[in-house]
């Protein structure tokens, strides 16, 4: 492909994108891959290229562009050398107008701004774009710490988390013999000190309610040493059918599955109700804390979707309490730096049920926000999450 080609291709990509985010359509990710493997002629660099193109567009514009070329070409307007590769060449984009539209470059949608946690500045805010890192959890199932530095010598240990190692960013951690053999699993730092913050032990009963492909629910297994009931639920039955095969290779071998009926969860739920030491639920949220993973995320959220989501997250927190035991803990989290998400969302909790007590956490990373504990990239170097710790009477 030559260099025209690429930006014709970003901007066909960015059509497919910005359709999707405005209809509920496929992540970009999914579109990318589809868009090359039509187009086998494109090469490995090509892809990069085009990739790295395109996700530049993602990342500058926070509001959703009218189109691929309106994107690109905000680009263009900062880039001279990208402009002058609109040149209406026969793979290439047409020449740029004084007059066409571009996408005006911008970090947090204006509608949202008022709604973020107001402990996050704008240094912070700009950091929620930032290329993430590759972070491991090293699985004590099958390993520790030492036994696979060797294996990863560009890993760098991280305070406060003895089984997490960080790897750069596009890291093959897949192909590795650790990753194969169940050794190490691909987790956000925050992923793992919430985790950590639920305190499983060896012999409890622990259901993780919105476990998806169980990333979490793995980390406690190995919490609790392969030992007690852990049982991993969601309504998703292609998010949790990826588990079994996850837990297999990590040597978690008693986790149990259970697929919930949306609407139905009571009484699906009903023979564990009072038996859990612990419940995480890890609600369903806006992820406004994964935008440098996902940046074409903040296209996709509106008010009205956000408004879905809090009362999503309120029902669910309703028929979880009831499983806790007398004494338990109930774990909330949410990859969203949203008050209402947050702190309010815990706030309006405790309001409807008394008797619940927040466990204050004295984890170094993150401040206290509300009952709970924020966590930032800029201040913590994880993704953005809420969480806290209730506990029963």
């Amino acid at each position: 492909m030559t260099p025209a080609a690429r930006v014709q291709a970003a901007i066909d990509i960015l059509d497919e994108i910005i359709a999707a985010a405005r209809d509920g359509g496929p992540a970009a990710d999914t579109l990318i891959a589809r868009y090359f493997k039509a187009r086998r002629y494109a090469g490995s660099k090509d892809r990069r290229a085009v990739r790295d193109l395109l996700y530049d567009a993602v990342r500058r514009t926070a509001d959703r562009p009218a189109d691929g070329r309106a994107a690109m070409a905000g680009l263009a307007r900062e880039r001279p050398e990208l402009a002058r590769l609109f040149d209406g060449s026969s793979h290439g984009p047409a020449p740029l107008k004084p007059d066409d539209p571009a996408s005006e470059a911008s970090i947090v949608p204006a509608w949202i701004k008022p709604l973020l946690a107001n402990l996050l500045t704008e240094a912070e805010q700009q950091a929620l774009l930032e290329r993430a890192p590759l972070d491991l959890r090293v699985n004590t199932l099958k390993s520790g710490a030492g036994d696979c530095l060797g294996e990863f010598p560009e890993g760098t240990p991280l305070d406060h988390l003895p089984d997490a190692l960080r790897l750069p960013e596009g890291f093959p951690v897949e192909q590795t013999d650790a990753w194969k053999s169940g050794q190490v699993e691909v987790q956000d730092a925050g992923s793992q000190i919430i985790s950590m913050a639920c305190e499983a032990q060896p012999g409890m009963t622990v259901i993780d309610l919105c476990a998806g492909a169980g990333g979490k629910t793995l980390a406690l297994a190995a919490a609790m040493e392969g030992r007690g009931r852990l049982v991993a639920c969601d309504a998703i039955r292609s998010r949790l059918s990826r588990l079994p095969e996850r837990a297999g290779r990590a040597g978690a071998h008693f986790i149990e599955t259970l697929l919930l009926d949306q609407g139905k969860e009571i009484e699906k739920l009903a023979p564990l109700a009072g038996s859990a030491d612990i419940v995480l639920v890890d609600a369903p949220c806006s992820g406004t804390g994964t935008w440098r993973r996902n940046p074409e995320a903040r296209w996709r959220l509106t008010p009205q979707r956000l408004e879905r989501l809090v009362s999503e997250q309120a029902r669910i927190l309703d028929f979880a309490a009831p499983l806790v035991a007398p004494g338990g803990r109930l774990v909330y989290a949410v990859c969203a730096l949203t008050t209402q998400e947050g702190s309010g969302q815990i706030d309006a909790f405790i309001a409807r049920h008394p008797g619940w007590t927040p466990v204050l956490q004295h984890i170094p990373p993150g401040r206290s926000c509300g009952h709970g504990v924020l966590l930032t990239p800029a201040h913590d170097g994880t993704d953005g999450f809420f969480f806290v710790v209730l506990k029963k009477a």
